[in-house]
């Protein structure tokens, strides 16, 4: 898996490429100072997973996402935003423009191995106390009509609600007493229908519609 960084603090961008070059299966990619470079890397290098850090002098990390979202030849890059904070007032927007999950800095080296492994496999990265906390945060938003989600079966609308508490397909499934597979397909089919890119988008959609455990 090939993974870039962008961060506008040398120190970082040096110990994560001195993590993703110890990793097993990682391969660094290039790095970046700022949201712009970063988009010029990519097109470059078309790495499978972008580490990209929220607050940026020049172009910050989330315009460089939403450039990143809207570029359909970038679309195979998953983006894992890097920030100080679990949750601060970038992260709802963050998920609206397409990040697949977040990492703090100060995060374990395998903590991080294990993100950018997850993301690149087409999860997200959302803890629970994360979704939570966005959830909290962010509750206002329930009710903004999310378009597809009237196509939904009831099954799938469920699939969605249980995906923003932060639950993996496994852990679903233990909750519905059903197998993780049929868990997969409803999620996948969700996604399908209301062209999310992963899971994460299926926490925003939630999040907006308003949509809640039965």
């Amino acid at each position: 898996m090939r993974v870039a960084v962008a961060d506008d603090q040398a120190i970082v961008r040096m110990g994560l490429r001195a993590l993703i070059d110890r990793e097993p299966g990682l391969e660094f990619a290039g790095e970046a100072v700022d949201g712009a470079a970063a988009l010029r890397l990519l097109r470059d290098v078309r790495p499978d997973v972008l580490l990209l850090d929220i607050r940026m002098d020049g172009m910050d990390g989330i315009d460089a996402l939403r450039a990143i979202a809207a570029d359909p030849a970038l679309a195979a890059t998953r983006v894992i935003m890097v920030t100080t904070f679990e949750v601060d007032q970038y992260v709802f927007a963050a998920l609206q423009a397409g990040a697949s999950g977040f990492v703090l800095k100060d995060s374990a080296p395998e903590e991080l191995a294990r993100a950018i492994r997850v993301v690149a496999s087409g999860e997200a990265l959302l803890s629970p106390s994360v979704t939570r906390k966005v959830i909290g945060l962010f509750g206002r938003h329930e009710g903004t009509p999310v378009e597809g989600l009237d196509t939904l079966t009831p099954r799938e609308r469920e699939m969605v609600a249980w995906v923003a508490t932060g639950r993996s397909n496994g852990e679903i499934a233990a909750e519905l007493s059903i197998s993780p597979d049929t868990v997969r397909t409803h999620v996948s089919r969700a996604m399908v229908k209301l062209h999310a890119r992963d899971r994460a988008q299926l926490v925003v959609f939630a999040v907006r519609s308003g949509l809640t455990i039965p």
